[in-house]
């Protein structure tokens, strides 16, 4: 393990006190077996024999109680995904939302950082580029769909649709996408938690305190920013994938030697 960090509400800053759940992402150095041999893991708890190369390993304590991997995180929970540095950072380099935020979690949210994760977080700035503005579009409209009730869009949150009439922590999601996307492709970072006023109005609309109408027009604005900042954005065309190369190389190579 290299870099171990809370994600989710809790960093954002938008949790509500007795909703949520824990949120935690790491990251891992595979044994050489792994990469260099043809050692491969179970695929999972429901697959039986079945094996597959590791990318990811995940652990959701709510599965341990009757109903097992049907059931839902809520209040107290801890969700835990570690993915293999080599995923990681494929995921990092093309932008994805959720992955980069490990770049920018605050110290006081960090469970493990090593020597090597250490490093991963001071070279942030390597792995983002304006292919993260495609990401960050996606990912916004597949909650707004979401949040809408789209045709083809699914919430599995029917009690927040059946008190406010729509989803609103989809709407929150939504809304923070554009306001981190921006914010991204504008200074080159992300701050957590979310600044303020942001910050506020997002536990309003998380609370249902903010007009279904008037969250989906903040949300078309934001979608508006981020396209136009496709473009526009002084940030890089590509990452510096040569570097995050490199540092895969030399991490692996001195964890194998150790």
């Amino acid at each position: 393990m290299i870099l171990r960090v809370q994600v989710g509400s809790g960093v954002h800053g938008t949790s509500i006190s007795g909703q949520d759940d824990r949120d935690e992402m790491g990251i891992c150095l595979e044994p050489a077996r792994f990469v260099t041999g043809l050692a491969r893991v179970p695929r999972g708890i429901d697959a039986g024999n079945a094996e597959v190369e590791f990318e990811q390993y995940q652990r959701h304590t709510v599965w341990d109680r009757p109903g097992g991997l049907a059931n839902r995180s809520g209040a107290g929970d801890l969700d835990v995904v570690i993915y293999s540095a080599r995923k990681w950072c494929r995921l990092a380099l093309a932008g994805n939302p959720t992955v980069l935020l490990a770049l920018f979690v605050p110290d006081e949210d960090v469970v493990h950082r090593n020597r090597f994760g250490a490093e991963l977080v001071d070279n942030a700035h390597r792995f983002v580029s304006k292919l993260a503005a495609a990401r960050f579009l996606g990912y916004l409209q597949s909650q707004r769909d979401a949040m809408t009730g789209a045709v083809g869009a699914h919430t599995n949150r029917p009690e927040l649709v059946a008190v406010h009439g729509y989803d609103t922590k989809f709407a929150m999601h939504a809304l923070r996408l554009g306001v981190q996307g921006v914010e991204l492709l504008t200074t080159g970072r992300i701050t957590l938690p979310v600044p303020e006023p942001e910050r506020t109005y997002l536990r309003k609309v998380r609370r249902g305190e903010v007009e279904r109408d008037e969250v989906v027009a903040k949300v078309n604005e934001a979608e508006a920013r981020l396209t136009a900042l496709r473009d526009s954005s002084d940030l890089p065309e590509e990452p510096d994938r040569a570097w995050v190369d490199g540092w895969l190389h030399r991490s692996h190579m001195s964890y194998w030697s150790d």
